[in-house]
């Protein structure tokens, strides 16, 4: 028996800083870029004399960064013992394994079902992980072969390739010093959607949950377990509990999102002498009061991401400088705080309206995204042919002055907390993005930083937008919003591109 799993990484569009507090909402869109996880089990039968083991195998390749670490897991305490190098070791697969196997002890004592878990468990568990492309960095390698900057380039890139690392001193390490050294990342949430992946696809292994298909629904039941048990995994692994949007977002697809209170992790904080199992089963007793509703991009709307290639920015110490800033001058950052909550709440009102108005008069809205997609902004209002044409370009425009709005706020906490929100050369960047034809907005995605921008662009104008981004010097991903969430995936994906390429090929 083999499962397949797979997870979205996302872009935080709205609620960058506010999404760390309740009850500030944020915007989260999932992407077509996902991770996948493989289990299969390491030996076909279960050895008679195995039943009386303490431990069992489990095995972790990661094929893009050509790494296979080995464990023996405790059976009693799901805890893993790495039997090979530890600078294999990947702290998020790992604590993904631990709550997930943790998760079926708890879940399956209570169904009666022991037997089945250790008999799965006896066979040991084969994880196999891969990441697409997208979540990489591979601006670097196609400026060192003089190749133009463009998708093209990116999208002749072999699918599931290895993954190269920054080579940059970074974090303030002195040249020489030893440092890890870090893959190059395009900021889509890499380790939430490889949690996320590897925790659904240990849970449906183990007939703990059925994940949903591509094309089904899978029920809230299975869908919050899933949440819960990356949730946990994730902030163990990260050390500390953040917002949680990004697993959210890997597990529910594209949402806005409320997190939940910090305090449901507290168990899994202060361990003291408790078994992992136990420690568990008191966080699914927890009262989870995270919100998420179903939120996607309005039809005709499409995200595109661009990586300027002006190094990076660490999120964790930009975020520790917003929160001096709060302490320091609680009242100004209160006010620039509502402000923007107000600014967000707007954008998403205009955009959910425009969904409405496709839902109610497809083919005014079709006609209005199509003629004002070959227009700056300013020329849109002329585009409308009667009153519904008109309606959705004022809400078109709405969007876009709430939007104009959100990154003003942001420029201001940027500077008054001394960190680089929406730098210069970004906004330089960003200014003329919305400038362009069929631009509707376009900003610095979650935190901001140096790492990505993103647009959204209306109809067709998305390939105009990519080109003149790649005449600046800014390299278009092939990202796109897509609004699932985890999946169970029919096989191997690395199966699924073989035969694509293999069809493609003409024969003549």
């Amino acid at each position: 028996m083999e499962v397949v799993a797979s997870a979205p990484g996302k872009v935080l569009i709205t609620g960058g800083y506010l999404v760390l507090e309740r009850p500030n909402a944020g915007i989260v869109l999932s992407t077509n870029a996902r991770f996948y996880a493989i289990v299969k089990p390491i030996y076909d039968e279960v050895k008679p004399e195995s039943w009386a083991w303490a431990w069992t195998d489990v095995k972790v390749t990661s094929p893009q960064l050509s790494r296979v670490t080995t464990y023996k897991l405790s059976l009693k305490k799901s805890t893993l013992q790495s039997t090979s190098s530890r600078d294999s070791a990947n702290p998020f697969v790992e604590q993904a394994v631990q709550y997930a196997v943790a998760a079926s002890k708890v879940i399956l004592i209570e169904r009666e079902k022991k037997d089945i878990l250790d008999k799965l468990l006896l066979q040991g568990l084969n994880i196999t992980i891969l990441g697409c492309n997208d979540f990489y960095s591979y601006r670097n390698q196609i400026e060192a072969r003089g190749l133009p900057l463009t998708p093209d380039v990116l999208a002749s890139i072999p699918p599931f390739s290895s993954i190269t690392f920054n080579s940059e001193v970074r974090n303030g390490n002195m040249a020489g010093e030893k440092c890890k050294p870090e893959v190059a990342k395009t900021g889509l949430g890499s380790s939430a959607a490889m949690t996320t992946s590897v925790v659904a696809a240990l849970l449906h292994y183990l007939g703990v949950v059925t994940l949903p298909s591509t094309d089904e629904k899978a029920t809230a039941v299975d869908l919050d377990l899933v949440h819960v048990i990356s949730q946990s995994a994730h902030c163990i692994a990260q050390g500390k509990v953040g917002s949680g949007f990004d697993v959210s977002a890997a597990v529910y697809g594209s949402q806005r999102y409320i997190r939940f209170s910090p305090e449901v992790l507290s168990s899994s904080q202060a361990m003291g002498g408790k078994h992992l199992p136990d420690v568990v089963a008191d966080i699914l007793k927890q009262k989870w009061n995270h919100e998420n509703f179903q939120f996607s991009l309005p039809p005709l709307l499409t995200l595109l991401l661009g990586e300027p290639g002006t190094g990076g920015s660490s999120t964790p110490s930009m975020v520790g400088s917003v929160k001096k800033w709060q302490k320091s001058e609680p009242q100004k950052s209160l006010e620039t705080w509502q402000k923007l909550g107000i600014a967000n709440s707007m954008l998403e009102t205009q955009l959910k309206q425009l969904s409405k108005f496709a839902e109610d008069h497809w083919e005014t809205y079709k006609h209005t995204i199509g003629t004002c997609s070959g227009h700056a902004h300013g020329k849109w209002l002329e585009q409308a042919v009667d009153q519904f044409g008109e309606s959705i370009v004022k809400s078109l425009l709405g969007a876009r002055n709430a939007f104009v709005e959100i990154r003003s706020h942001m420029r201001q906490m940027g500077n008054a907390a001394g960190v680089p929100i929406e730098p210069e050369s970004q906004t330089q960047l960003l200014d003329t993005t919305m400038e362009m034809e069929g631009v509707l907005l376009a900003g610095v995605p979650g935190a901001g930083g140096f790492d990505a921008v993103f647009a959204i662009i209306l109809g067709e104008a998305s390939n105009a937008v990519a080109k003149a981004w790649s005449s600046l010097g800014v390299l278009p991903l092939l990202v796109r919003e897509d609004p699932r969430g985890v999946s169970l995936e029919s096989g191997d994906p690395r199966a699924r591109e073989v035969s694509a390429a293999i069809s493609s090929i003409q024969i003549g």
